[in-house]
């Protein structure tokens, strides 16, 4: 259903609300022509059908937006109860509907209108989930300022596409803390620019080149992950303090397990490691043997393969 309200071009799909009063009205960011057969899925089958369409179907795309091992990247955090959420980058609800069903509601921006309509098709039954579909910074001056919790998920590492600013990933965490209530948290996940798979033989996952990330991007200018330390500095530098980093593995894409630094992996536990399945790779060592010397050494933290990283305003 689509309405006309003033100057408000709205659409209902089940309970999920569109908002394109930002939309430019073309998608400037997709992954081509997977994304119809991906709308085709969600419009036309249930998610109890969604694993064995994974499994027939055999594409990395298909896997990626549409297993629920996704939802392991926050499932397990305590929100607080009726929480306010703004999930900024949310594609094609990978985890909105995990959201909606821990808070009160879900606030989505973006870009992508063909995205968002997946994203709502498959979270057709809630009813407390809003998507703005539009660029972020035309849509982020009428952001409320006091969601509970703010999610990156794969986004910080796109600021400098879309922040004009000689630190646009300083400037980015600086615009989305405004948003936050008194006790706020922004929950950013991201991959670790030398997290092993990359020493290894994986290609950085955005860019698809072998060591781009290790060598420090001195090809690409849109994109780029940071270590802990460089993450360290940059929520610091914009005054938010880092409450809990944590270690998806073995990535934040398709946790299987998500490590603290209170409950670290030991040695033997670290053994899928061929699980990138986005590009082709070489397998350069023993990931597994590797990691069992890093554990050894107190150095995991330095070489995880992703970051999940809880910050806020308030004092640790």
């Amino acid at each position: 259903m689509i309405c006309l309200g003033g100057d408000l071009l709205k659409e209902k799909i089940g309970g999920v609300s569109l908002n394109y009063e930002y939309y430019s009205g073309k998608d400037f960011y997709s992954d081509g022509m997977i994304e119809d057969v991906l709308l085709d899925i969600v419009k036309n089958n249930s998610k109890d059908k969604y694993d064995h369409i994974i499994y027939e179907k055999s594409e990395w795309p298909i896997l990626y937006h549409l297993s629920p091992v996704r939802e392991n990247i926050i499932e397990w955090i305590p929100f607080k109860e009726n929480a306010k959420v703004l999930e900024i980058g949310s594609g094609c609800g990978a985890i909105t509907g995990k959201l909606a069903e821990k808070s009160g509601n879900v606030t989505c921006v973006e870009l992508s209108k063909k995205r968002s309509l997946i994203n709502a098709y498959r979270n057709k039954e809630k009813n407390n989930i809003e998507i703005m579909v539009g660029n972020f910074q035309d849509i982020e001056k009428n952001l409320d300022d006091d969601y509970d919790y703010i999610l990156l998920i794969g986004v910080l590492e796109y600021a400098a596409s879309y922040i004009k600013s000689n630190s646009p990933y300083r400037e980015f965490l600086d615009i989305i803390k405004k948003h936050l209530s008194t006790n706020g948290k922004i929950i950013v996940a991201i991959e670790n620019k030398y997290g092993l798979k990359y020493w290894a033989g994986c290609k950085e996952d955005h860019v698809s080149l072998f060591y781009e990330g290790i060598e420090d991007y001195i090809h690409t200018n849109s994109v780029r992950t940071f270590s802990k330390k460089e993450l360290i500095s940059l929520h610091e530098s914009c005054g938010l303090n880092i409450q809990a980093f944590y270690y998806p593995y073995p990535d934040y894409k398709l946790p299987l397990q998500i490590f603290s630094d209170e409950y670290l992996p030991k040695c033997g536990d670290l053994t899928n490691n061929l699980l990138a399945l986005d590009n082709d790779r070489i397998v350069s060592f023993d990931e597994s043997r590797v990691y069992d010397s890093l554990i050894r050494d107190g150095m995991f933290q330095d070489f995880s393969n992703s970051f999940l990283i809880i910050s806020g305003m308030e004092e640790l």
